[in-house]
């Protein structure tokens, strides 16, 4: 592998194994305040044990997170020196106010969350929970608005040097594609952070352990999931994929393994992509589907990845194409779930159907699966750009880092990241052996 392809791979691993984390704290800190809200309007002290119970969970995530999130700050410059020289001036703008004001906000409020329940009072507690999911969420709108800028360049000059400098300040926070993407990327995280809980409801119900606080967290997680599921689907995820479709065509032709163009444009559901002869073999296809859902009309024109020069073509049509039917599939088969889950909450069978129950337990690492596969579809749909129409990847890695250091500090982040698996698994599963309600000597 080259140099560049080991630049590439490090902090695409690195940054996959962060995401993690922070995806889980997002997702769980709405979660705790829906769980603080009950609380406080039910006067039902069983969802404040809940809430403990996940703090708790949340606290090791987001050491976690941040013990993974270092890292990447130095690559930008070790393996991306030329891209921290070109861009950093304006990158660098959003980074720095997550470090300032997003983590410095979250960080502060989870010790309060934490270990000043008792001096805070219910309703001040509840007031440092929402502060502490605002602070989450605020991280990911400042990273967001990192990526959106190199999805879709705005407010920006480049000068005789190749330097770029920020020229709309506001143009950099209101980036139409930042909105879209945050929006999607915020709801991903809830589906993860719904799932976890809705998973570990199921664990303890199944086990016959704590089962009433289990099953007014369960009820909790079952209907936000539901909701961010569907939310998921329609409207983020229609409006991601119509701005891909309009500033990004190549990528979306790859995305939908959409090689020529073609009026009434047929969804392909199933299928392997033939890059080498530009089609997709063993098809399942909805006719005329593509063009609809794009622009609402059923003969419309979608242009096929042919239609495009080759060197703008991302760089792995095929992992692309699976990356976004992965992270499709997946979405699916959460509003089916969840779905059905309301449905039978709704019924009142949902905690005795442990058909179901033993679904929403297996199926809690699969939502992390959708979110990688989600990004994956938004990076490798970029390429072969680091900033779309102005900065080429090959142009951003830097010169006097070679291939053999790359892959040792490679290795070295896989060995490392191996030991911090196993201690937070270590970590999660003494949290659940205890129990919503910790026992003598636990």
């Amino acid at each position: 592998m080259t140099s560049l392809g080991l630049h590439r791979f490090q902090f695409a691993f690195t940054i996959t194994y962060h995401y993690l984390f922070p995806q889980l704290t997002m997702g769980v800190a709405l979660v705790l305040v829906l769980l603080k809200a009950l609380a406080l309007y039910k006067r039902d002290p069983d969802y404040d044990v809940a809430a403990r119970f996940w703090t708790k969970l949340l606290g090791i995530a987001f050491v976690m997170g941040v013990v993974t999130g270092i890292p990447m700050e130095f690559q930008f410059g070790t393996n991306w020196a030329r891209f921290s020289r070109i861009a950093g001036g304006v990158i660098g703008q959003t980074l720095a106010m997550e470090g300032v004001f997003a983590f410095f906000l979250e960080s502060s409020v989870l010790y309060l969350v934490l270990f000043q329940e008792k001096r805070l009072g219910p309703r001040g507690h509840f007031a440092a929970t929402v502060a502490l999911c605002a602070g989450t969420w605020l991280s990911g709108f400042f990273i967001t608005c990192t990526n959106a800028f190199m999805q879709h360049p705005q407010g920006y000059v480049v000068d005789a040097q190749g330097v770029i400098h920020l020229t709309s300040f506001s143009q950099l926070l209101l980036n139409p594609w930042a909105w879209v993407q945050y929006a999607h990327t915020m709801v991903g995280a809830t589906v993860t952070g719904s799932f976890a809980v809705a998973a570990t409801g199921a664990l303890y119900l199944l086990q016959g352990r704590d089962t009433r606080i289990a099953q007014k967290m369960l009820a909790v997680a079952v209907v936000l999931g539901a909701v961010a599921a569907v939310a998921a689907a329609f409207p983020t995820g229609d409006a991601q994929a119509k701005l891909v479709a309009k500033h990004q065509p190549e990528a979306f032709a790859a995305m939908e393994g959409h090689f020529h163009t073609e009026s009434g444009a047929g969804l392909t559901l199933i299928g392997q992509p033939n890059v080498d002869e530009l089609r997709v073999d063993n098809p399942i296809r909805i006719p005329r589907m593509l063009s609809f859902l794009t622009h609402q009309r059923w003969d419309t024109e979608i242009k096929g990845l042919s239609e495009f020069p080759r060197d703008r073509w991302p760089d792995n049509v095929a992992l692309l194409y699976y990356a976004y039917h992965v992270m499709a599939g997946l979405g699916s088969m959460f509003i089916a779930l969840m779905g059905l889950s309301c449905f039978l909450l709704y019924r009142r069978k949902l905690f005795a159907a442990r058909g179901v129950l033993w679904l929403i337990m297996l199926s809690f690492p699969l939502p992390f699966v959708a979110n990688t596969a989600g990004w994956m579809t938004a990076e490798l749909g970029r390429q072969p750009w680091l900033i779309r129409d102005v900065l080429r990847t090959a142009e951003g890695s830097s010169e006097n880092v070679h291939a053999g250091s790359t892959l040792f500090t490679l290795l070295g982040f896989m060995g490392l990241y191996a030991l911090l698996s196993m201690l937070f698994f270590l970590l999660v599963g003494k949290q659940l052996e205890r129990g919503l309600v910790p026992r003598e000597g636990k």
